[in-house]
């Protein structure tokens, strides 16, 4: 079982920064990946950056060269450092834990329960 709890979400101006931090707690670096998703209104959930247990990264296209995922285990955190802020990355932004098979939602059984991120022209 695995515990995750966002925070470090806010509301930012176009161009700006955030970091959102994941504390995870319970069985979380036995996951074969840990992934940041979003959601924003009236669309589906979609995976941002994912780190698996060995550091290898990957990223959406859409925020490639702006975000940067890393893990801290000897804390159980793992972090996104967002740059370069657009409107279109507005969306409440949720930590996860899984992705064994694939990147995609359905192999993500653990959940936090989301950070909002708003960004403003």
């Amino acid at each position: 079982q695995v515990t995750l709890v966002e925070s470090g979400g806010g509301s930012v101006q176009s161009g700006g920064s955030l970091r959102l931090s994941c504390a995870a707690s319970g069985s979380t670096y036995s996951s074969y990946c840990m992934g940041w998703f979003r959601q924003a209104p009236g669309k589906e959930r979609e995976g941002v950056a994912f780190i698996n247990s060995d550091g290898r990264t990957t990223y959406a296209d859409s925020v490639k060269g702006r975000f940067t995922i890393s893990q801290d285990k000897a804390n159980n955190m793992v972090y996104l450092q967002m740059m370069s802020l657009k409107p279109e990355d507005t969306a409440m932004y949720y930590c996860a834990s899984g992705g064994y098979y694939s990147r995609e939602v359905p192999d993500f059984p653990y959940w936090g329960q989301g950070t909002q991120v708003t960004v403003s022209s």
